[in-house]
């Protein structure tokens, strides 16, 4: 197939997964083409029958901001022209799912073969946030509505998104996944030691993008009501409008000195590895793409039971749930994974194979192609 994957290219869940779903596919003997507005975060080095394309978005002083959406259109009906796409996967509702569908109306006017059929996955924010918003609600319902086919990355989601966006399409749940050949726990000695600080200190650690629904407030409070109990330091990775607050709950509670922020990291193998608790006590998670990556590397996981959490981790069998507002009740599940050396093992080693039997490429992507298939057998008009 010639596929053409559509998402945001800045540290997330959606961009991570849909660079991750573009290089698979085309390992898998697919021609795929990634259109973004700039390098994917998780592209890295050339791969084989996957292009990257660029969405340039020129400003104009008539424009009083610029025009993204018709850029992005513009750009997947150049692509499909000169690639013969047969599917356009946009991640994430608005623009992308928005955007696809223009550039398929445009293909069809023009007489272009094959039209292109439109897939668009839901990942969370563009659904639980900007799709409750007055402003967007009407258009991502109608972007959801029109696609040739609708996935969501868990039930919690797709159920929310029938829920709250009044949508009666049949939407498919296909999981986040990892490609579990790579993900999993490598020896970081040294990084260990640059975290920890003393052997006896344990390394409590947090990756997001550091927007509020993140709650990075609660993760430096339960971090601090960790240390005082035994010898840890927090280690956080990522970036985003929350940074601050790390330094002002950490000096208010007096653990500022025990943290660590190294910024955003591509290469998050080797941080995993070398901590021992993960926390993600967020409000909202339409999945957890970063509690399944902990899982990989043997890292035991205290998050929210919120959205699609439970879908990937069994409480008290693969990581640990709490609702979000309990934060001695976080606190308590991580020291005692932190102070029963057995107890560790056991969820790490229970989270690892949750990984493998669900979660892994090589049983996810095939999902993927399934829906494909199914997308582009379906006798219905390209649009209606």
């Amino acid at each position: 197939m010639n596929v053409g994957v559509i998402c945001y290219a800045s540290v997330g869940g959606s961009g991570v997964v849909a660079t991750e779903l573009a290089k698979a596919l085309a390992a898998r003997g697919h021609r795929v083409h990634l259109i973004s507005a700039d390098t994917p975060f998780r592209l890295g080095e050339f791969h084989v029958d996957l292009w990257f394309h660029q969405v340039d978005t020129p400003s104009y002083p008539l424009f009083r901001e610029p025009q993204y959406v018709l850029s992005l259109a513009n750009k997947v009906v150049q692509v499909a022209r000169a690639f013969r796409l047969d599917v356009i996967h946009a991640h994430y509702a608005i623009p992308h799912a928005t955007a696809a569908l223009l550039s398929r109306q445009v293909l069809s006017a023009s007489g272009h073969t094959p039209v292109p059929r439109v897939v668009t996955t839901l990942h969370g924010t563009d659904i639980t946030i900007v799709g409750n918003d007055p402003s967007y609600s009407e258009i991502v319902a109608f972007s959801i509505e029109q696609a040739d086919g609708a996935t969501a990355v868990s039930e919690s989601l797709r159920d929310a998104t029938r829920t709250e966006l009044n949508v009666r399409r049949d939407i498919a749940v296909i999981p986040n996944f990892l490609d579990c050949s790579v993900f999993r726990r490598t020896p970081a000695p040294e990084l260990r030691r640059r975290f920890s600080h003393d052997e006896a200190a344990k390394v409590v650690i947090h990756v997001s993008n550091f927007r509020p629904v993140k709650r990075i407030d609660a993760v430096v409070a339960i971090f601090a009501r960790i240390a005082q109990t035994l010898p840890a330091r927090l280690l956080l990775v990522g970036d985003g409008p929350e940074l601050g607050t790390v330094y002002r709950v950490g000096r208010e509670l007096g653990v500022l000195d025990l943290i660590d922020a190294v910024g955003a990291q591509e290469a998050i193998i080797p941080l995993l590895s070398a901590a021992d608790v993960f926390l993600l006590p967020s409000a909202q998670e339409s999945f957890g793409l970063a509690a399944l990556e902990a899982m990989a590397c043997d890292v035991p996981v205290v998050a929210s039971r919120v959205g699609g959490l439970p879908e990937v981790i069994e409480d008290g069998v693969t990581g640990f749930l709490h609702p979000p507002n309990d934060l001695d009740g976080m606190a308590a599940s991580a020291t005692a994974v932190l102070t029963e050396p057995a107890l560790h093992r056991r969820i790490a080693d229970a989270a690892r194979q949750r990984v493998c039997e669900r979660f892994c490429a090589d049983r996810v992507v095939p999902m993927y192609e399934a829906y494909y298939a199914r997308v582009l057998n379906d006798a219905r008009p390209p649009f209606s």
